[in-house]
């Protein structure tokens, strides 16, 4: 009897741990397995009653891909549906699609990253004009979050995350420009220091917003590992240049790599008034997008870097998503 009395506890044991197990695991979102800062194994605490019961948290090798599709005269398609898409992870198609929907209203952490060095002097009090003007229509009460960072030769952050539009515009007043340029810099450690660390459980828009000419001549990192970092953070990267020449300078061309590489966008505002405009689509683009979440084939976490090619399959439609993330290392 005493024998019998053991086997029903341990089996009851078994079954209250089985009941246990997080539904979040089995979200799209609980867990991927490209994330910088994988979720730390679940322990009993010294605080917790004696009889608590361990949960065990599965890892989910998991992709989510934020992407936009936009017709020939580049505006936003936002009615398609999964069957409109191919995807290719590594070069071959998923083992499986966990979801798939449009997206117009996730909440958003954006970094705004202001060029203060000399060079953009001429026009800096119409960016810091047009930057808070941005912040205002994007920035969401109680939702969003986002934060201030001018850069020179030196990183300095005005104002860290907030959901207030006053302390945002008040951050970037206090902006001043002149010095040299390390953006490369700038992007590396907002990607690395403040969009890397909060991997929340939903889905999110993690995306920095640089105003710059482009012209990095201060940085310590490369422009590839500042790439890479964003694309490690899980970040788009949309530029605004600040270049008047009206040629395609060898700072436009950085902004476009960097834009490109993470899913982003790059423009090139001629005259100031376009600034706003510029502002204007950014705000409308993170609004406009698509998420698809997916089990890669043959996956191996080996932390090397695997490939990420969408493609639309009507005719005419254009697919801007991040090119590519890094594997976890075991």
């Amino acid at each position: 009897m005493k024998y019998t009395g053991g086997v029903s506890c341990l089996v009851g044991v078994l079954l209250a741990a089985t009941l246990s197990l997080p539904v979040h695991a089995q979200s799209p979102y609980a867990v991927t397995g490209h994330s910088l800062f994988p979720s730390p194994v679940a322990s009993t605490s010294s605080d917790q009653p004696e009889d608590s019961i361990l949960t065990i948290k599965k890892r989910v090798d998991e992709v989510n891909v934020l992407f936009i599709a936009t017709d020939r005269h580049g505006k936003f398609v936002r009615n398609l549906n999964q069957t409109d898409f191919t995807i290719l992870d590594d070069h071959k198609p998923p083992q499986a699609i966990v979801n798939f929907r449009r997206e117009t209203d996730l909440p958003l952490q954006l970094g705004l990253l202001i060029d203060t060095s000399g060079s953009v002097r001429s026009r800096f009090d119409f960016e810091q004009n047009a930057a808070i003007s941005f912040l205002e229509h994007t920035v969401r009460q109680g939702f969003d979050q986002a934060f201030i960072l001018g850069f020179s030769s030196h990183g300095q952050l005005t104002q860290d995350f907030t959901d207030d539009a006053n302390l945002l515009s008040a951050g970037v007043r206090r902006l001043q420009d002149g010095g040299g340029t390390a953006l490369y810099d700038a992007v590396y450690r907002a990607c690395r220091d403040k969009l890397a660390k909060d991997k929340s459980d939903r889905p999110v828009r993690r995306a920095i917003v640089v105003v710059s000419d482009g012209e990095d001549n201060q940085s310590e990192v490369s422009k590839a590992q500042a790439i890479e970092m964003a694309q490690r953070a899980e970040v788009i990267i949309y530029a605004i240049s600040t270049d008047d020449s009206g040629l395609i300078l060898r700072g436009d061309k950085a902004l476009e790599q960097l834009a490109d590489a993470t899913g982003g966008r790059a423009f090139f505002p001629f005259k100031m008034k376009d600034i706003t405009r510029s502002f204007a689509a950014i705000e409308d683009e993170l609004r406009s997008q698509y998420v698809v979440s997916y089990r890669p084939a043959d996956f191996d976490a080996d932390g090397r870097y695997r490939s990420i090619q969408i493609t639309a399959l009507k005719k005419d439609l254009q697919v801007r998503a991040r090119r590519g993330y890094f594997a976890p290392r075991q």
